[in-house]
Parts: C-alpha cells; sequence; structure tokens
C-alpha cells in the first residue's frame, strides 16, 4: 500500500479543490468534514480502513492550510493594495528591462509574501540579494483591472510595487542570491561561447532563460512540439545525473547520491525553482535516496510528494501552467508509457532500432494523454507532429545540454578550451533548430481550437480509446481501429472548420483584448485589418495566424494597417513572418518610429509589396469590394489614420480604427458613404469616437466593439448609451469573444461565438 502517496495524494487533491472550487468560507466547515469523513476508519477494518484515514487526513489538512496560507499571507498582502508605503526590499533575482525601465521580483521586509517591484533602470545594475528602499504604490496582483490572472499569485507574488521614489539602494549582496548569480554568470559565459539563436538555446537548456531566443526562433520550437526541451524539467536534471554519473562512477552510491542531491537542489535555485524542476529533483532525490535506505522507488509517491511540498510552500501553484503541464506529462509517462511500450513490442523479438522507435513513441504518448487537453484549453494548439519531432530531436537536445554545460565550465576556466568543445553542442543546436523550422513548415503540422469544432473531436478522441482500453479483446487492432477513425473524424473537423467561411463576406472581430484585429474573407481571398493588442497576456499575432491557418489560409492578400499605435500593429510583425502576405497598405507615417520600421522592414524580408495610401483606392476581395480611405487631415496619430469600407451586394462593414470625432466628421464631409448594416465602433468604444454625427449619417444596425481590459475606460458609458438610442445592435469581444459575421449578398447571417 502507497501510503505516503495516498496521503500527498489527497492533501494534494484538497488544495486543488481549494483553489478552484470552494469559497474561502466553506474551507474550514470542509476541513472538518474532511476529518470526520477519516474517522471512518473506526468502522472499516484492515488497509481499506487506513487508506480511508490517510485519505480523509490529507484533504482536511489541505483545506485548512490553504484556509491558514490564505489569512496569514495573501490576505494581510491584498489589504495594503492601492496604498502607498516605504518599504525595504530585497531582490530575489536579477531585473529585466520593461518600456518603462525594470522589474523584478523582491521580498519586502514585514510583509509574508514575494513582490513584483517595478522601478527604474538602476535596478538592473543590481544583483540578488541586494536591497533598496523606496516609496512604491502598492496594486493587487490577483486582479488587473477587470481581469483575474494567476500569473503572480502562482508563483507567490501577491502585491505589484511601482516606485515613486528611490530612497536608498544597499551597498552589500545577500549570500542566499549565489546560485542565481552564478546562473546569471553562466548566462554570460555563453554569451561569449555562443551567437544569435545558438546562444539563446543554449541559455534556455542550461538556465531557464528563454528571453535570448528570437520570436521566429521560439515560434518554430512551439510549433514543432519541441518547446518543452527549454522548460527545464525531469529531462534535464536526468542528463545533470548522467554527467554525475560519468565523472563519479555507476558503482559509488552514496558518493554518487550526496554530490548529485547538492547539485540538484543548487541547480533548482539557480534555473529559479520553476514547479517543473522542483518536481524533477524531488523525484529524483527519491530515487537516489531508495536503494541507500533499502526500499524501491515508486513513481507515483515520488510524484504525489513533489506536489505536495510545492503545494505546501504555496497553495495558489496549483494554477500555474507550468506546474499544471509537468505534472500531467509525468503522470502520462508513470501511467501510459509501459502499457503502450508493451503493446508495441508484443510477444515478438525486435531489432533495436525498433525498440527505439518503440521507446520514443510511447514515453511521447504518454506525456500527452493528459498535457493535450491543458494545451488546448490554455494555447489554443493541438501540434500533431510533435511525436516526430521529439524522436528526431530529443537525443540530440540530451548531447547539447551535457557538451553545452561542459564547454560552459571550460569556459571559465579558458575561453578558447570552451568554444571548441562547444562545436558539436552548436551544430547539435542548428540541427534542432533548423529541424523545428522544417516541421513547423509541413501544412496542418498542427491544428488550432480557433475552429470551435476541434474541441468535440478531441473528446471524441479520448472516447474512443477510452472504449478501446474498456473492451476486449486485447491486441492492437482496435487501437489502431481507432486510431483511424480518430485520424477520419480530424479530416471531417477541419474541414468544417474552413467551411464556416464559404459566403459571399466573412468578417471576424477576433478577440486580441484591448486592441484590434478585424480578419476578412470572401471567395478564397483574405485580409486582415490591423492586428495588435494592448494587454501583454495577449497575443494578437499568434491569434490570427492560428485563425487563419485553422481556415487553411497560407496566405493574405493585403494586411492593412489603419495607424502605427502599438495596439493595432504589435502582432503584423508576427503575421508576415508566418504567413506569405501579398500588399501592406498603410497610411503615411507621422513619425518613422520603431514599430513601423520593425513591420515594414519584416515585409521587405518576406517579398510583401508595401504600399503607402494618399488617396482612396478600390480593392477586390473575391465577391467584396474594399474601399480605403486615406488620412483626411489632422496632426495626431489616430487622426491620420485609414477607414475600410467593406461592401457585397447592399451590405457594408465600416472601419474607423481610432479616429476622432475631428476625423469622422471630415470623413463623412470628404466622401459619400452609404448607410451601414455593420460598424466597428472606434477607439475601441472610445467617449471621443462613434460621434452622434457619424451614427445620424449613416445608421448603422449592429456595433462591434473589440476591448480588452484597459484603464481608459472602453467602452464609455456615453458611446453605449449614444448606440443603444441609435437602434445598434452590440456586440463587445470582451464578453462575446470572437464576433463573426457572415454576409450573403441580399441576406444576411450575424452569428456571435
Amino acid at each position: 500500500m502507497r501510503k505516503l502517496a495516498i496521503f500527498t495524494g489527497s492533501f494534494s487533491l484538497g488544495i486543488f479543490l481549494s483553489q478552484y472550487l470552494l469559497s474561502a468560507v466553506w474551507l474550514l466547515p470542509c476541513a472538518v468534514g474532511a476529518f470526520l469523513f477519516s474517522c471512518g476508519r473506526l468502522v472499516v477494518p484492515g488497509d481499506w480502513g487506513r487508506r480511508l484515514l490517510l485519505a480523509g487526513v490529507g484533504i482536511s489538512l489541505a483545506f485548512g492550510w490553504n484556509w491558514l496560507y490564505m489569512r496569514q499571507v495573501q490576505r494581510p498582502m491584498e489589504a495594503l493594495a492601492d496604498t502607498e508605503h516605504v518599504l525595504t526590499m530585497t531582490l530575489c533575482d536579477y531585473a529585466v528591462p520593461t518600456d518603462y525601465g525594470a522589474k523584478a521580483t523582491v521580498r519586502a521586509e514585514g510583509l509574508p509574501g514575494k513582490l513584483a517591484y517595478y522601478g527604474g533602470a538602476e535596478l538592473l545594475e543590481l544583483r540578488p540579494g541586494q536591497s533598496v528602499r523606496a516609496l512604491v504604490r502598492l496594486g493587487s496582483a490577483a486582479r488587473i483591472r477587470d481581469d483575474d490572472i494567476t500569473t503572480f499569485t502562482s508563483k507567490g507574488v501577491f502585491l505589484l510595487a511601482y516606485q515613486r521614489e528611490t530612497l536608498e539602494i544597499g551597498e552589500e549582496a545577500a549570500p542566499f542570491g549565489w546560485p542565481v548569480r552564478l546562473g546569471h554568470a553562466m548566462q554570460e559565459k555563453i554569451g561569449e561561447l555562443y551567437r544569435g539563436d545558438t546562444a539563446g538555446f543554449l541559455t534556455a537548456i542550461l538556465t531557464g532563460d528563454k528571453a535570448g531566443l528570437s520570436e521566429q526562433a521560439s515560434w518554430n520550437l512551439s510549433e514543432a512540439g519541441l518547446f518543452h526541451i527549454l522548460a527545464v524539467s525531469g529531462m534535464h536534471c536526468s542528463f545533470l545525473l548522467t554527467l554525475v554519473r560519468l565523472l563519479t562512477g555507476r558503482h559509488r552510491r552514496r558518493l554518487l547520491a550526496g554530490v548529485t542531491v547538492v547539485l540538484l537542489v543548487f541547480y533548482a535555485l539557480l534555473t529559479g525553482g520553476s514547479p517543473s524542476v522542483v518536481r524533477a529533483c524531488v523525484m529524483l532525490i527519491f530515487l537516489l535516496a531508495a536503494p541507500l535506505l533499502g526500499r524501491e522507488s515508486d513513481g507515483p509517491t515520488s510524484l504525489l510528494s513533489a506536489l505536495f511540498f510545492i503545494l505546501l510552500e504555496n497553495p495558489f501553484a496549483a494554477a500555474s501552467i507550468s506546474l499544471q503541464l509537468s505534472f500531467g506529462a509525468v503522470a502520462g509517462i508513470l501511467w501510459l508509457t509501459p502499457k503502450l511500450h508493451r503493446l508495441l513490442l508484443g510477444d515478438r523479438k525486435h531489432g533495436k532500432y525498433f525498440r527505439f522507435l518503440a521507446a520514443g513513441c510511447s514515453t511521447t504518448l504518454g506525456a500527452l494523454v493528459f498535457t493535450v487537453p491543458l494545451s488546448a484549453y490554455y494555447f489554443g494548439t493541438l501540434v500533431l507532429i510533435s511525436p516526430v519531432s521529439n524522436l528526431l530531436c530529443l537525443w540530440a537536445a540530451s548531447l547539447v545540454f551535457i557538451l553545452g554545460l561542459v564547454s560552459v565550465l571550460l569556459g571559465f576556466l579558458c575561453t578558447p578550451l570552451g568554444m571548441l568543445v562547444g562545436i558539436v553542442p552548436a551544430l547539435l543546436t542548428r540541427y534542432i533548430l533548423a529541424a523545428a523550422r522544417l516541421l513547423e513548415s509541413i501544412p496542418y503540422h498542427a491544428v488550432y481550437f480557433a475552429n470551435p469544432y476541434l474541441k468535440y473531436w478531441l473528446a471524441f478522441l479520448y472516447l474512443l480509446f477510452a472504449a478501446a482500453y474498456l473492451l476486449g479483446p486485447k491486441g492492437r487492432r482496435k487501437y489502431v481501429l481507432a486510431a483511424c477513425c480518430g485520424a477520419l473524424a480530424l479530416t471531417v473537423t477541419v474541414w468544417l472548420g474552413a467551411e464556416r467561411f464559404q459566403s459571399d463576406l466573412d468578417a471576424v472581430v477576433l478577440d486580441v483584448g484591448q486592441g484590434q484585429s478585424v480578419l476578412l474573407s470572401s471567395q478564397s481571398s483574405f485580409a486582415l485589418v490591423d492586428c495588435g493588442s494592448g494587454n501583454s497576456w495577449y497575443d494578437a499575432g499568434q491569434t490570427a495566424v492560428h485563425q487563419l491557418r485553422s481556415l487553411g489560409c497560407w496566405r493574405l492578400d493585403y494586411l492593412i494597417l489603419t495607424h502605427f499605435d502599438s495596439d493595432h500593429i504589435n502582432g503584423a510583425v508576427s503575421v508576415l513572418q508566418h504567413v506569405s502576405v501579398g500588399t501592406l497598405l498603410v497610411p503615411e507615417p507621422t513619425d518613422i518610429t520603431d514599430a513601423y520600421l520593425a513591420v515594414t522592414e519584416a515585409a521587405k524580408e518576406r517579398g510583401t509589396k508595401i504600399r503607402t495610401l494618399e488617396t482612396m483606392a478600390n480593392i477586390s476581395l473575391g465577391a467584396a469590394i474594399c474601399t480605403v480611405y486615406p488620412p483626411t487631415g489632422g496632426v495626431e496619430d489616430n487622426e491620420r489614420g485609414l477607414a475600410i469600407l467593406i461592401s457585397v451586394g447592399e451590405e457594408d462593414l465600416l472601419i474607423t480604427g481610432d479616429m476622432n470625432a475631428a476625423a469622422e466628421r471630415r470623413l463623412l464631409t470628404a466622401y459619400e458613404l452609404p448607410d451601414l448594416e455593420y460598424l466597428v465602433a472606434g477607439h475601441h468604444g472610445s467617449k471621443f469616437s462613434t460621434t452622434d454625427d457619424l451614427l445620424d449619417a449613416l445608421d448603422p444596425e449592429t456595433a462591434l466593439i473589440s476591448v480588452g481590459s484597459n484603464s481608459y475606460g472602453h467602452p464609455a458609458e456615453e458611446t453605449l448609451r449614444r448606440l443603444a438610442e441609435h437602434g445598434c445592435t452590440v456586440y463587445r469581444t470582451d464578453l462575446h469573444g470572437d464576433i463573426h459575421l457572415s454576409i450573403q449578398q441580399g441576406d444576411e447571417h450575424e452569428k456571435e461565438q
């Protein structure tokens, strides 16, 4: 009986229930109820009684611990939100640059949890362990404006501290910052030994810092199903264990165990202590300790014990995506991989290559069984080619880690020697990046949940294999049949997703948060109007590309940018890099900004024609005609934007970007616009746009507002009132998600998704 697994698993289950299902007022009553449940041990004899006791006590302690943690840590810190204080803070890691200075994770004297400290650029000069005393404005880390988020709280950060005035910077660094400082030194040494994406890849795989990778390399690795290589986890710790074994010898058990435990703890601190690396370290420590204590190592027990320690330190870590993916992958490997391996090998003898393929496939599929639904939910992607990419690249990743680490350590002693040893990991890194680039270019290497039918296919696939597992007889044929049925159903699902866009005009206002991106499709011709978001947790470029690929579109006829505000164009570079674009339409810029240069340079690199619009242009888009109006004057960037009228038959849709009242009046004076059926409200529903003059002149029936979490008050009550007074039906991306208009000539169909 796995007593420790039952207790730690029950505790972990209780924490997840506390975080996701139970409100704070129910925690203590539920803790008492779980404890009374455990008293069933008195009436249930034998092993089942002991299991009942361990499970009840574990869940009861979890409810009680979650309540106590909220009372002693979270609530005292949340109570300080929206106040100003002078705090003495110690840096937990190196600061990273932001648009307005720098930020770092800190601990403040007198506060039980951590803070995210946003200060000036001088933070970049400090080291972990150094202190800073400053006047700060505190804000909640659990809710930013309208959105509840777990990005900070899952890491134990409960307050955001915005610097108002720096009073004092400490001179001496505390010893606890040494592992992080060594990691920083390794990153600098990697920068000396390697270049470009090779350096970024080595930095990520050795220290967990992925900031050095280019956007293109990160995209390719993610789309090829290889990004997990860079998430420091059990694979990396296993590589470290292999290296230690090579240095100490296999038969020196006590020396091996002692050295490895110290190294694992140090490595976990060096890489930031993410849930995946802590999980791996705990499991390997259990593995090493078991023979020394005369016990057998048990995978489920070590896995659940690792989860117990992480949640004991911070119950809010249950919401960590990294934790869920890491533990889901290992749980699948422990449960499913042995079964798949036996199924693939059967009773026959096979050669070493077949055994290698069987081991790789069974491990990959085991890791995917629980992580696929999580990836679909969090990232909206299912990488179909990941089993192939893992077979091609995991062996190379292990050599990159081991030889890369050796080259860095030698580089500290002699840089030329480190560079010499680094030739092999550099070549292997280029191989992995080239393989990712090639795999990402294969059509339908991945499918995207922008296709609304895909979630039903995924549920159907799991039901298929569950039925095959539960129903007899034993053998491989029923699984082959289930796989064939799943593949056929996927083909139909992909076709159905594309068939949604078969009207004379389909327009989708994409949900990109506080920004704008409108996809237009007509008779296999595609255009995208704007692509940007002001919310850092939205990737407008990725959203647009996934939507296009779910339609089988690998080429845009037009990319139209109304103006150059970040929340309208910061995803455009990503679109240009991953989708072929025929023509980029832009207004004449008022200033040559970095954003403008980035977009135009990306267009030139991809062979996209750039057209600066100074006069009205009519462009054909399948059955639709797009009339693009140039700026009509004004001095502000919002006033000097493009407006786009899309017409099919008697139906019209107008997009005005961020035009204000003055620009709207000039547009109405300069051009004769028709009565509208659809209007994308200007400037995300700002009170200074979508004025009575525009509504009176064009009389739209339906208004679409692209808006997300913001501090500007969008959409404004005045705008919503004006739209209601003019009889407009209103759809908002923050409330309805993607808004899909399907328009036929002489008919109209409006649907919300």
